[in-house]
């Protein structure tokens, strides 16, 4: 076995290149980096010396360095030395479909928005998100439930979700 064949990376790509691509520009808030930090996954993974176990076990891998890769590169001395928080989020960059409730998403906090990305858009149960965050499948849960809150309330608030309720009388 060994390092994986130019066919192999180039088939790993075109099935997951998509998914790495959200996972790092919802985290990076910007396309430049979030494509760097693309390049960054599928160079390691034609580094990997061992085989993947099945199309699972390269999924999770593949999000797992993503996510690993977005806290290295914000954690790195150059993010603190560049332009402050409200003129990353100012920059235009695609985004899922959902418009307003995507910006609504991108609000919370980071273990919040990744617990939903990762349940709701790429299908994984709890506890394999859980898995994924390094963290257990009842705060997975936990985070689910208020995320879930939070975007009602906005929502209610934005006119989408219908009118805010108000006890009779008040």
């Amino acid at each position: 076995m060994g390092v994986l064949t130019t066919e192999e990376v180039a088939s790993l790509y075109r099935r997951h290149a998509g998914m790495v691509y959200q996972i790092s520009l919802m985290l990076l808030k910007n396309a430049p980096d979030a494509e760097d930090a693309v390049q960054t996954v599928f160079r390691r993974a034609m580094e990997r010396e061992k085989p993947f176990d099945g199309p699972d076990h390269e999924r999770a891998w593949l999000i797992v360095t993503a996510r690993n890769e977005c806290k290295n590169q914000l954690r790195h001395w150059w993010r603190t030395k560049r332009a402050d928080v409200e003129s990353l989020d100012a920059l235009a960059w695609e985004q899922p479909g959902d418009g307003a409730l995507w910006d609504m998403i991108l609000g919370l906090p980071e273990h919040e928005k990744t617990a939903l990305y990762l349940h709701y858009y790429q299908g994984y149960s709890t506890g394999e998100t859980a898995e994924l965050m390094g963290s257990r499948p009842s705060t997975v849960r936990s985070w689910l439930c208020r995320a879930r809150r939070k975007l009602k309330i906005l929502l209610e608030e934005d006119g989408e979700y219908g009118e805010k309720r108000t006890e009779p009388g008040v």
